[in-house]
């Protein structure tokens, strides 16, 4: 398998992208595509019979370009496949409505392909997904959104 490529050779025509990497090159690509992503741990389903954990989010749409006019966010779906374990630090569980903003997925490699796919997360949280094979899909729901609002980050400011 290549690194991250449009499912479908091309995104739709909505534009919504449809990607899986199933190396660090192709993660990247998914990493930087989700980054700033807000979601709510209620919309996470770690489900361990068919080894698989998902999220829901409303990604910004870095992908549009830096004009004002064209900011845009949609709900997004993110799920890895081959999951043995699934910790998450710094959320309340009590709080299922609980906001988090994704910043980074990372893959730390173990040994025969295994590793340890990160979510990072703002304020430390995140989760930590042990893998037997990194097989991450990142795909487009719905129809996209205008935003007002483009994430900043220490490096944008003045």
């Amino acid at each position: 398998m290549t690194d991250a490529s449009f499912a479908d050779g091309d995104p739709d025509a909505h534009g919504r992208l449809s990607l899986r990497a199933d190396d660090t090159d192709g993660l990247t690509v998914i990493s930087a595509l989700m980054q700033d992503a807000v979601g709510k741990t209620v919309d996470t389903a770690w489900m361990p019979t068919r080894r698989i954990f998902a999220l829901v989010v409303n990604r910004f749409r870095w992908e549009q370009g830096d004009d004002a006019d064209t900011w845009e966010r949609c709900r997004s779906g993110l799920h890895a496949e081959n999951v043995l374990a699934v910790r998450a630090t710094g959320f309340d569980p009590q709080k299922a409505q609980e906001v988090f903003e994704l910043l980074a997925v990372t893959f730390e490699p173990g040994e025969d392909g295994t590793g340890t796919l990160r979510l990072d997360c703002a304020g430390g949280a995140g989760f930590a997904l042990d893998v037997e094979a990194l097989d991450v899909r990142m795909a487009d729901l719905d129809a996209t959104w205008k935003t007002g609002i483009k994430p900043q980050h220490d490096e944008d400011a003045p």
